[in-house]
């Protein structure tokens, strides 16, 4: 089993940066891409970026250059979130894809209000 725990949510003004960081435990070197979903009040959970082990990312539109996904080592990934706009309001969770399946993170909240 793999498990991760997140970090950096918590309140910002509308135009302001927020990074997000998780940290993978456990089977960790069975681990093949790392990435964040996020689930705002009343809506389903929704994909928001990726980072796979040969270095490839992928974004939601909705993210796509302002939002950057990077790899610090085979266990952690960051989400650095700038130009944030209230729309990106929710619980963001980390999640990781390994030879176990897919697990996620408990979430972190991401509030972006005035």
């Amino acid at each position: 089993q793999v498990q991760c725990v997140e970090s950096g949510g918590g309140l910002v003004q509308p135009g302001g940066s927020l990074r997000l960081s998780c940290l993978a435990s456990g089977s960790i070197f069975s681990i093949s891409a790392m990435g964040w979903y996020r689930q705002a009040p009343g809506k389903q959970r929704e994909f928001v970026a990726r980072t796979a082990n040969n270095g490839t990312t992928d974004y939601a539109d909705s993210t796509k250059g302002r939002f950057t996904v990077s790899r610090y080592s085979v266990n952690t990934v960051s989400l650095q979130m700038n130009s944030l706009k209230p729309e990106d309001t929710g619980v963001y969770y980390c999640y990781v894809d390994s030879t176990r399946g897919r697990s996620f993170g408990q979430g972190t909240q991401v509030t972006v209000s005035s």
